[in-house]
């Protein structure tokens, strides 16, 4: 371990067992402890306990929290390219959308009217921007994204294929044939969210679907109408959440999760992947399996499993 040289200098990040000597890497999961002794790294960022089990050599960044440490520097290292302002020539936009002369605008891109779309702003090529949706600044719009009755924060990301504001899933049940229950809110989305490829968020049905500031949604997910996200929740791939259902702030929801509709998941709650969510979940709780349960019940109810499974093997 080199305990201190603050003249060395760095030119990238690498995963610790790709990592040269130029190269800045980390170490979050102990599973990965052997790559850490093993690395050619010239930094890591670690936790104090893992620090004396450098190899000779790498300079130890001691942090509380590595991983996050590292996407800090990372960010450093490749910062979101500038936007150049240009306009393609088979862009069609709106006589009355209103769009700052800083933004990027891709080419096949619509932008109907009345749209407003903030400062350095980049639409990529065939999305197609609906009728008075609203948009802030320094937001990331890829390729092939639908908006449609949607009002957007700023520094926002959208990858390709996000379909957001799109009817929701509102039937009135009848004998002869299900009626469509008009669709009537829109899609709130918070200023620094990010959504993932292919993801779809649907408009309110008279209340208004929200999206926090801050949260980080994958890829496939969908978001039924009415829906509400608190500040910084997290959904993995292929997350549902069915209409009405509330998420306060820092929830997280692994992948395949499926949580039905008109539930209150608190501050905190965790659900984990492929659960299948039927009740409320109180702040802080984590629920796991299908019914879910709290972890604890169901870490139980498997050994009682796995402890007739023997008995019957051994029968």
């Amino acid at each position: 371990m080199d305990a201190a040289d603050g003249s060395r200098r760095f030119t990238d990040v690498a995963p610790l067992e790709t990592a040269g000597p130029e190269d800045v890497s980390f170490l979050e999961n102990r599973k990965y402890m052997g790559a850490f002794v093993s690395s050619r790294a010239g930094a890591a960022f670690v936790d104090e306990k893992a620090a004396g089990q450098a190899p000779p050599g790498m300079a130890v960044l001691v942090s509380r929290e590595p991983y996050k440490a590292y996407a800090l520097a990372a960010q450093a290292f490749y910062p979101a390219a500038v936007v150049v302002a240009r306009q393609a020539p088979s862009a069609i936009i709106d006589a009355t959308a209103v769009l700052s002369d800083d933004c990027d605008i891709g080419p096949n891109v619509v932008i109907e009217r009345g749209v407003r779309v903030g400062r350095r702003c980049q639409i990529g090529a065939n999305s197609v921007i609906a009728a008075g949706v609203e948009i802030g600044d320094d937001c990331r719009i890829a390729a092939n994204v639908t908006l449609s009755h949607c009002v957007i924060g700023s520094r926002v990301v959208l990858h390709p294929g996000v379909r957001i504001g799109q009817d929701g899933f509102g039937f009135a049940p009848d004998q002869k044939t299900p009626i469509k229950v008009p669709q009537l809110g829109r899609v709130m989305i918070g200023d620094d969210v990010d959504i993932g490829a292919n993801t779809a968020i649907d408009r309110g049905s008279g209340h208004d679907t929200v999206i926090g500031s801050g949260s980080m949604i994958d890829n496939l997910v969908q978001i039924g109408h009415n829906v509400v996200l608190g500040r910084c929740c997290i959904l993995a791939g292929q997350v549902g959440i069915s209409g009405s259902t509330r998420l306060d702030d820092y929830v997280m929801v692994g992948g395949q999760g499926g949580l039905a509709g008109h539930l209150h998941i608190g501050s905190g709650a965790r659900i984990a992947a492929k659960s299948g969510l039927m009740r409320d979940v109180p702040a802080g709780e984590a629920v796991c399996g299908s019914p879910a349960v709290p972890l604890s019940e169901f870490m139980r109810q498997t050994a009682v499993l796995q402890r007739l499974a023997r008995r019957k093997g051994g029968a």
